[in-house]
């Protein structure tokens, strides 16, 4: 996987800032401390706390402002992989080219290491200072990670398997299942960097059709791409009759959605007062990966 050099500069400090997070001498809780280290640190894009960061700098805030809070929102990322991942949902073997948690330890161990980093997502967000803003924060997480965002939207797309589905159920399902904590990330980040109300709002929509591109662009990827290359299982989709943008609109149509979500969400950052080129960079690393 190339990433682009804002992005990889960015990871670098977000991967040891993951690992110090992560860390513990609790010899009681050895094996899901574990389990939570292998999900987390397993490598990845970090596309949402790299956005947490690019975002608080938009608003004139250092990339710094934003990185725990970015670290605790990939941390609930990764719990929604692993509970995602067990056989009860999608029911995958790999997950970023290695095998998925519960394959690797076992399913009571992948429940509760999901449930582990949801909490250490809040504790983080929580302990940010002054505590208006950490409160303003969980709220922006919770909302988005809760019925209207997240968990609403992966039931909605449980329910959605095999069934005729209509463009706009379609176009909710991604707005909750993955733009909701894109744009949170955005958000949280702006909040952190000491945006106004408008800049955070702004954060907010770049985020949200930043977020409809990169799961419209996986939805590609789930066909035309291989397991090795993904890291993840390819053509699951198609086989588990998963609502997707080629399943309504077909590729070609798709490709033309995530570009006009890509060139909505740049066009957000017009008024930014601060740094916006990672934040460009991302969005056109997003609407062109090829794994």
């Amino acid at each position: 996987m190339i990433l682009p050099l804002g992005l990889k500069t960015l990871v670098n400090l977000i991967d040891t800032r993951l690992s110090e997070l992560l860390a513990t001498d609790d010899v009681y809780t050895k094996r899901i401390s574990e389990a939570m280290q292998y999900s987390v640190l397993a490598p990845g894009k970090r596309i949402r706390p790299a956005l947490c960061m690019a975002s608080a700098a938009a608003c004139l805030g250092s990339e710094n402002d934003g990185l725990d809070a970015g670290c605790a929102i990939e941390m609930l990322h990764c719990f929604s992989l692993i509970h995602d991942d067990l056989p009860a949902l999608d029911n995958d073997d790999l997950r970023r080219g290695r095998p998925t948690l519960h394959k690797q330890y076992d399913e009571a161990t992948a429940i509760l290491a999901g449930d582990a980093l949801f909490a250490l997502c809040f504790e983080i967000l929580s302990s940010q200072k002054p505590g208006e803003l950490a409160a303003k924060a969980v709220y922006e997480v919770a909302r988005c990670s809760g019925l209207p965002g997240l968990v609403g939207g992966e039931m909605l797309d449980i329910l959605s398997e095999g069934q005729p589905i209509d463009a706009e159920t379609l176009k909710t399902i991604h707005s909750r299942k993955t733009a909701a904590l894109i744009q949170a990330s955005c958000a949280v980040g702006a909040l952190f960097g000491g945006g106004n109300e408008e800049q955070i709002e702004a954060m907010r929509k770049f985020g949200h059709s930043l977020g409809m591109a990169f799961q419209i662009v996986d939805d590609l990827l789930n066909e035309t791409s291989t397991a090795e290359e993904l890291g993840k299982a390819t053509g699951s989709d198609k086989e588990r009759g998963k609502a997707t943008f080629p399943s309504v609109f077909g590729l070609e149509e798709s490709k033309r959605f995530a570009e006009e979500y890509t060139q909505t969400a740049i066009s957000s950052l017009e008024k930014m007062p601060g740094e916006t080129a990672v934040l460009r960079e991302l969005a056109m690393f997003t609407f062109e990966r090829r794994i």
